[in-house]
């Protein structure tokens, strides 16, 4: 091979090709949304972090006044506990192929997950009618921002939830949604995690 066509040759298509004959072009494609998620997830656990720091350093000063506990919350928990379930049987009825259980977990886990957030709204609106306003206490102002953080990621997950159903109640095959589950289930079983850790946070302090 002369000098001239050794310049013209072009080894990261050779790899690439090599690549995509191992491991399948396919593969390498589905690998990005899951990385997209891990970044997502990282950056919201670092938001969830320094709210919790931010949280744990107010509570030092001598203006801080806990706010009573309210019993929704407790129904509200259970309430994003069968949601998550909900999404982890439609993950593993994917796996399986199970086209009918996926739809089923799908439904029991987005209306578990809007049950969640109407009673997180309904706790709200009950403090703000108690006297509970966000601007007469800090611990009032941080108990609605955590909650609304918290519920504004699963809004955004549920927006996720609505596109994938849709495609299920379409009559999609199983193998076209299976990886759209999956991350949806982990991204509930994520912020049932962050709840449990919210919830404590509030109710122990």
């Amino acid at each position: 091979m002369g000098l001239l066509e050794q310049l013209r040759d072009k080894p990261w298509e050779a790899a690439a090709g090599t690549v995509d004959e191992r491991f399948g072009r396919r593969s390498v494609e589905m690998a990005a949304p899951h990385v997209g998620l891990r970044v997502f997830l990282g950056v919201a656990t670092v938001v969830f972090c320094l709210s919790i720091i931010v949280y744990a350093d107010r509570m030092t000063y001598g203006d801080w006044s806990v706010l009573p506990e309210p019993w929704v919350l407790w129904l509200n928990t259970a309430m994003l506990i069968l949601s998550s379930i909900g999404l982890h049987w439609a993950q593993l009825s994917a796996s399986r192929g199970q086209i009918d259980r996926v739809r089923d977990g799908l439904l029991i886990g987005g209306v578990f997950a809007f049950m969640f957030l109407a009673g997180q709204l309904y706790v709200s609106q009950q403090l703000v009618a108690q006297g509970y306003y966000a601007a007469s206490n800090p611990a009032n102002s941080f108990f609605y921002m955590l909650t609304a953080l918290h519920a504004v990621h699963l809004f955004g997950g549920l927006v996720a939830w609505g596109r994938t159903i849709l495609k299920v109640w379409q009559g999609v095959k199983v193998s076209d949604v299976r990886m759209t589950v999956e991350m949806c289930a982990i991204y509930w079983h994520f912020l049932l995690v962050v709840w449990f850790v919210l919830f404590g946070l509030l109710l122990f302090t």
